[in-house]
Formats: structure tokens, sequence, C-alpha cells
């Protein structure tokens, strides 16, 4: 390159650096030294404020109005009437006699769904971190396999297993091939519901499995060394040494699923639809088919749901966390 190039390339270089400086060199002129660092949180903090505090500003307002326009000025002030319907029942065990019936048969799907998959999964993730934890064959590999369904989309793993569970379907198929009638798996409600979570808990497993074999890889080895020379039994060393070490992983694992699982609504949507009937509607794709799919678009209503599965979710978490403090000072 020529020495002409180079100037060139040096005052080019100069003004696009003076240009960037501009703004850094007015806020330390207005601020001073002491407040930089505010200077380069702005950006993060904006973003924040933009994509995550402001929707739930609007979320808040949404809920004290009615009607199905969506521009706030355009809807009416009705106060705390969407969660006096969504909360006014006979009987609170029967969703029958609740105004929005749907909601209630939403949440109690949900309910269910989340005991029985959150259950499943950090047991199976346990399961499968202990035995990937040890020295087997091709460790690795199935490490990998293990972990691969995460990498998924959630649409595409419904999809194959829709594949596989539709009533001609590779599982049917199979059926059929050792004399037996086809059995409709996603049209009978039981089935339906168990298929929701077995496929849940399939997909997300690993993720979980990963994060408890790294804890277990924490654990240091002399604890279990000292353990086995006073020749304790396995299942007392996992009792008294592995759990107890492990608590604080399998409280953010835990803590994890019960979010996750609260928030199911891809997969389960994709698979059966809600149906068959409301067997499989859980209380997101409530949210969604009241506030976006349905006609009218009840947004004040499906915001009002929203934000009380907030408060759940945060209760839920506090209690969770006073459980494990106790548990830790106990």
């Amino acid at each position: 390159m020529s020495t002409m190039s180079k100037t060139k390339v040096f005052f080019l270089f100069s003004a696009v650096m003076r240009l960037v400086e501009f703004p850094f060199r007015l806020f330390l002129k207005c601020f001073g030294m002491r407040n930089v660092a505010w200077f380069f949180l702005a950006p993060n903090l904006i973003f924040f404020g933009i994509f995550s505090l402001l929707p739930v500003i609007l979320n808040i307002a949404y809920s004290l109005t009615g009607g199905s326009e969506i521009l706030l000025n355009d809807r009416t002030y009705i106060g705390a009437d969407n969660f006096s319907d969504l909360l006014q029942c006979e009987d609170y065990m029967d969703p029958n006699s609740c105004k929005e019936d749907l909601f209630w048969r939403s949440l109690s799907n949900t309910t269910i769904f989340v005991f029985l998959q959150v259950g499943m999964m950090v047991g199976f993730a346990l399961i499968t971190a202990l035995i990937l934890n040890r020295k087997i064959v091709a460790r690795g590999f199935f490490r990998s396999v293990f972990f691969f369904p995460v990498m998924l989309s959630p649409v595409v793993v419904a999809l194959i297993w829709k594949w596989i569970l539709q009533r001609n379907g590779l599982l049917n198929a199979g059926i059929e091939y050792f004399g037996y009638e086809k059995i409709l798996w996603l049209l009978e409600r039981n089935w339906a519901f168990f298929w929701s979570v077995f496929v849940s808990v399939w997909m997300h497993m690993g993720f979980y499995a990963l994060i408890i074999l790294a804890g277990l890889q924490a654990i240091p080895k002399d604890v279990y060394e000292a353990a086995r020379m006073d020749a304790a039994r396995p299942f007392v060393i996992f009792r008294r040494i592995t759990l107890p070490l492990l608590m604080p992983t399998m409280t953010v694992v835990m803590l994890l699923a019960l979010i996750k699982g609260v928030q199911t609504f891809d997969e389960v949507y994709a698979l059966t639809g809600g149906g068959p009937g409301t067997t499989t509607t859980f209380i997101i794709q409530y949210i969604y088919e009241t506030g976006f799919a349905g006609s009218p678009r009840l947004l004040g209503l499906a915001a009002a749901v929203s934000l009380l599965l907030a408060c759940a979710l945060i209760i839920l978490t506090t209690i969770q966390f006073i459980v494990k403090k106790r548990s830790a000072n106990g």
C-alpha cells in the first residue's frame, strides 16, 4: 500500500473514531468519570426497557380494559372486571360452574401436566445423569444422543411424533404387524394426554440431565473415596452424600422445569391442537386463543390470565427458595 493510501485510511479511521467518541466525550463532560459505567449500561437498559419492561406495563394496562380493539385509546376501562370474571365460580372443583369454564379446564390440565411432566422429567434426568457420570462404553456418544432432542425445534419434534402416532403411523403399523387393532393415540383422551407428557419429557430431559451431570462432576471425589473406605453401600452413598450435595443443582433444575412446564404450548399444540376436546388445552394455549386466535379477540381477558400466571410462578418460586433455605439451614 502506498504512503498516500495509508494516509487516506488513517484520516478516515480518525474521522470515524472522532464520530464514535463524540457521545462518550459529551457524557463525560455532563456526568463525569464516576458515572461512566452508566454510559455502557445504557444500551442494555434501553433494550430491556423497550422489549421487557414496556410489554409488562402494557399487559397490566390491557388487563384493566375491555373490548376487542387493539389500541389502548379505543378500549374501555373496566377495572378488575376481567379478574372477577375469571375467578367467578359457584364450585371451584367443577369448571362447568365457572363463568370462564375453559380457563379453569386449561388450569386443571396444566396443573396435572406440570405435576406429571416435572416429576417424570426430573426423575429420568437424574437417573440419566447418574448413568452418564459413570465410566461406561461410548459415554460421549450417549451424552450427545440424550441432548440431541433439545436442539430440535418443538414444532419439528411434535410433527415427528405426530407422524409416529397418527392412525396410519409407524406405531400402529408395528401393532398391526403383531395382529392387534390400531389405537387412536391422539384421539382418545387418556392417550392424548399421556403422549403430550411423554413427548415433552423426551424433548427436554437432556437439558436437565446435562445440568445435573455438571452438578455431579462438581462433587469432590475425595468424599466418595472416604465413604468407600468406610465400606458404605452405594445406596447409602447416594442418599447421604450425592443427593445432599446435589440439592442446589436440583433446586435450579426443579425451578427451570416448573417454569418451562407451565409455559408449555408449541409442541403440544402442534401434536394435538389442544384436543381431543379440551383434554390437552393448557393455560398458554388458552391465552393465545382468547387474545389472538378467537373471535372476538379478548385481549384484556388474555392479559389478566397472563398476570395471574406470572403471580402464580412468582409464588411457587418463592416457596421453593424458602424450602431450599430451610433445608440448608436445617
